[in-house]
Order: structure tokens, then C-alpha cells, then sequence
């Protein structure tokens, strides 16, 4: 059985929906950001960058229990664990891994600095919108892959859908005019919102 300790932000997301999409049973433990309880003692035990999301898998590698953070570690672990989500072709791994890392590194960091930002006291209102647009430019990437293939890295789900999927549907609920005029992102969203693991995954 797998503890997962998070919230329901992009990163906090991701590491859900990896889970229920490859089918690993877990126990879900809901962390109130706003009341600091990832920054108790027992949750920096865990992880002491005191960040969400954190899994303690009690059956990990070799029997022994394993603590692990960071939600794109996570849904790698998650993948291996379950042999699903990544192709075992060597050749077609690469596409994989490099659609993942533009959805976990860029579009989900980028994004939660412009909230970062629209949440200051004295917001500064060009900075936000340069941040806004560079995530807007992601979509608008991401929108030209689409219309040529069906998923990130090809025709089939993978762990990029999973990882863009948690960006997306926070971009979605908390500035959904950067996603506008984006068909093809849209037809794509659909189709991994009508996903019943990520539907589970979603109801925080």
C-alpha cells in the first residue's frame, strides 16, 4: 500500500493521477497548505523542503519501504512499479521523456509563478502578464503538436499526457482565458477528462 501526502495543485495533481492511472493502491492523506501542515515536523520527517506531493510506498524495491517526493519522480516511480505509461522501445522512449519534461518543468513551474505573483500584496501587473503569455506560448506549442498526433510523444497515452494533464486542468480552473482559441489542446483535454483514473484523481 502507498501514503500520498498532497493538495490539489498542479504538482499535487500529478502525482494522484499517476497513481490511479497505473493502478497502484494508495491511501490518500489531504494536506491543508493554507494551515501549514506541510510544515509540521512529521511532514518534514518526509520531506524537508516541506513540499508536496509525498509518497511512502511500504512495499517498495525489495520489500523495504520508500519515502519519495517530487511529483514527476513520482510518476516515474509509479510507472515502473506498474510497467505502465512509458514504451520499453529504447527509440521511442526519448519523444516520451522529453514531452514529459516540458510539461513538468516548464509549463507547471512557469504557471505557479504568475499565481505566485498575482497573490502579492503589490502585485505587478506586467510582470504577471509576461509569465501569463510564456505559459500561453506553451499551449500554443503544444496546440501544433496536437494537430498532428493524437497524444504528446505519439498516438498513445503516456507519462507526458499524465504530467501535461495536471498543468492543464489547474491553468484551466484558475485562468482559463490563457487556454482560449487552443482546439486542438481541447480536443486533447477531452479526451484524457473523460479518463475514469482521472476523473478519480481530480476530486480532491
Amino acid at each position: 500500500m502507498i501514503d500520498l501526502y498532497t493538495a490539489a495543485t498542479s504538482n499535487g495533481m500529478r502525482a494522484r493521477i499517476a497513481l490511479e492511472e497505473c493502478g497502484l493502491p494508495y491511501t490518500l492523506h489531504k494536506i491543508d497548505l493554507q494551515k501549514g501542515e506541510h510544515r509540521t515536523p512529521s511532514f518534514l520527517a518526509m520531506n524537508p523542503n516541506g513540499q508536496i506531493p509525498v509518497i511512502v510506498d511500504r512495499d517498495g524495491p525489495g520489500g523495504k519501504p520508500l519515502t519519495l517526493a517530487q511529483s514527476t519522480a513520482i510518476l516515474l516511480y509509479a510507472a515502473e512499479k506498474s510497467g505502465k505509461f512509458m514504451p520499453k522501445d529504447p527509440a521511442l522512449r526519448p519523444a516520451v521523456l522529453q514531452a514529459l519534461m516540458n510539461a513538468s518543468t516548464d509549463v507547471t513551474p512557469v504557471f505557479g509563478a504568475m499565481i505566485a505573483m498575482k497573490m502579492q500584496k503589490e502585485s505587478h501587473a506586467p510582470s504577471v502578464e509576461v509569465f501569463k503569455e510564456r505559459v500561453r506560448g506553451f499551449f500554443r506549442i503544444w496546440d501544433g503538436t496536437f494537430a498532428t498526433q493524437e497524444c504528446c510523444a505519439g498516438d498513445v497515452v503516456t507519462l507526458a499526457d499524465l504530467s501535461l494533464y495536471a498543468g492543464y486542468a489547474r491553468v484551466k480552473g484558475a485562468a482559463p482565458e490563457i487556454l482560449e482559441g487552443f482546439a486542438n489542446v481541447g480536443r486533447w483535454a477531452q479526451m484524457m477528462a473523460e479518463r475514469p483514473a482521472i476523473q478519480r484523481a481530480l476530486k480532491f
